[in-house]
């Protein structure tokens, strides 16, 4: 049937996108959506809302899991460099043994910072699967407001409750506006 929508050309649809005007009506509205059951469905906001992540059942996120795996690896990579480059050419800093480690505090600190944040930066861009220059959303006519005064609520139609009918009523129903179907 893909192959069929493919020949003649026919768009599936992305999902519903609904407009908010305030952070109140956006959260309680992915309460609704939540306590409903629905899954697959995303917010655009021109302002962090507090809680937001809880109202959708988020999980939790996994930057701080790359950022400790980026710290670890800078450490580890810099204690075997001063390792083995002490081990080759030994260094008598202030008539200590070779490899005294409280000589490269500094370094191990510096590099465990440097991959951290490479991690943090490179993981996040991988997360948000960045850079993306479209998406289905972007096509609704609101879309610019979503980073100047108003809240977008998308839900995909991929989702296992997704009905055009029905979710579109769910989300009228809870102050959503403009509600409008977009394309893939």
């Amino acid at each position: 049937m893909d192959e069929l929508k493919k020949e003649v050309g026919v768009t599936p649809p992305y999902g519903l996108v609904g407009v908010l005007d305030t952070p109140a009506q956006i959260y309680h509205l992915c309460e609704k959506l939540r306590d409903e059951g629905y899954k697959n469905f995303e917010t655009h906001t021109p302002f962090p809302v507090h809680g937001l992540e809880s109202a959708m059942a988020l999980p939790a996120s996994k930057v701080p899991w790359i950022s400790l795996g980026g710290g670890i690896f800078g450490v580890a990579g810099m204690v075997l460099l001063t390792w083995f480059t002490n081990h080759d050419y030994p260094l008598n800093i202030s008539g200590k043994q070779p490899f005294s480690w409280q000589v490269f505090i500094p370094l191990f600190f510096e590099m465990m910072v440097l991959f951290a944040s490479f991690g943090t930066f490179f993981g996040m861009w991988g997360l948000n699967k960045l850079p993306t220059f479209f998406h289905p959303v972007m096509q609704h006519p609101m879309f610019p407001r979503a980073s100047d005064d108003k809240f977008l609520i998308a839900v995909e139609a991929t989702d296992p409750r997704y009905d055009a009918e029905k979710t579109r009523a769910l989300l009228e129903k809870h102050g959503a506006h403009d509600v409008a179907e977009v394309l893939s």
